[in-house]
């Protein structure tokens, strides 16, 4: 069993160096040749050496990590991203600290803390639908920690951001509804407060607009982005038999709630209701019918935003803000693909 308690020195004295060259063999310093450090590199596993990096932490001002702060985990969209984002911190010699807000501010809030505490290099957040007081992150800045917003945007000047074409994703998707001969439009929007929410919105109200359709507000409802909110949101309008023809969702968790909805009262997808949605998941293919919906690269997400943070950490000096926008597509499966109203 490997000694849990190997330390540089150990090492050193196996090899007959400095603990300064294992320490900078260990972390790739370039006054080390290749050699040196392939050897040490292997001695150093085989004795079950492991890097400290609360000591890292207190002996240098980088700690090569990387905070990342989510609203969900259990997510299609932001378990991709995770993944991605780990792939990018991999290549760059970066270790993540992943936390989960699971939508709540004040959690969200003492994650930042925590990490702050762990002196990360920087992090990264999408912030929580409930996320309204913004003092947190103005102390992120004034520690002069560099911080990327993806996806969910707080309303605050001069930061970095890496977000996809909301708006335009949402019109593209109405638009296509309207011209196959949909009037009667509903749609079920997210938190206004969050820019996902209130774009998309912004997206389906150009829309209708362009193809002079008005936005019945009877069947427009604001205030959540999962399943219960779908759910809940389809049940108010079957009850007082005031459905639209067919309803564009914030998010894909609202139209899988739906679609639980729309089975329970025995209505059929398209038949009797048509939905079609804002962002992907692999589930979607697999429903009955499968769910058209705007796709969000979440790979591009991932990248952009991790290239813009590692240059941030790298130029400290760099104080201008980047927001980077990256297009959105149709993908049609088995819903809205033509008019089925009589």
């Amino acid at each position: 069993m490997a000694n849990k308690s190997i330390r540089l020195s150990d090492i050193a004295k196996k090899l007959d160096v400095s603990t300064v060259t294992v320490s900078k063999a260990l972390r790739d310093h370039p006054d080390i040749s290749s050699q040196t450090k392939k050897l040490i590199i292997s001695v150093a596993n085989e004795m079950g050496y492991t890097p400290n990096f609360m000591a890292r932490n207190l002996s240098s001002r980088k700690s090569n990590t990387i905070g990342v702060v989510v609203p969900k985990i259990a997510h299609f969209f932001f378990g991709s991203i995770i993944e991605s984002i780990y792939d990018v911190a991999f290549r760059n010699n970066y270790e993540i600290i992943l936390t989960v807000s699971q939508e709540d501010a004040e959690r969200e809030r003492k994650h930042i803390q925590t990490l702050l505490s762990m002196k990360v290099d920087g992090i990264l957040i999408s912030i929580s639908q409930e996320t309204k007081d913004y003092s947190i992150f103005e102390t992120v800045k004034a520690r002069g920690v560099p911080i990327v917003f993806m996806d969910r945007i707080p309303k605050i000047k001069n930061i970095d951001t890496v977000f996809v074409d909301d708006r335009g994703g949402a019109f593209k998707a109405v638009e296509h509804a309207i011209k196959l001969g949909y009037t009667k439009i509903g749609h079920f929007a997210g938190y206004s407060e969050i820019n996902i929410g209130r774009e998309r919105y912004l997206g389906f109200e150009d829309a209708m607009k362009k193809h002079n359709l008005p936005v019945n507000q009877e069947w427009v409802f604001h205030g959540g982005f999962g399943e219960k909110y779908g759910y809940d949101s389809f049940m108010k309008l079957y009850k007082e038999n005031n459905l639209p023809d067919l309803i564009f969702t914030v998010t894909y968790p609202v139209a899988l709630g739906i679609y639980m909805a729309a089975s329970e009262v025995n209505m059929k997808i398209p038949e009797d209701i048509d939905v079609i949605c804002f962002g992907d998941a692999k589930v979607q293919k697999f429903l009955s019918p499968p769910l058209s919906c705007v796709t969000q690269p979440t790979n591009l997400i991932s990248e952009r935003s991790m290239e813009v943070l590692l240059n941030k950490i790298k130029n400290p000096e760099d104080k201008k803000s980047q927001n980077i926008e990256i297009p959105t597509e149709l993908m049609l499966r088995g819903t809205c693909i033509s008019y089925n109203k009589a």
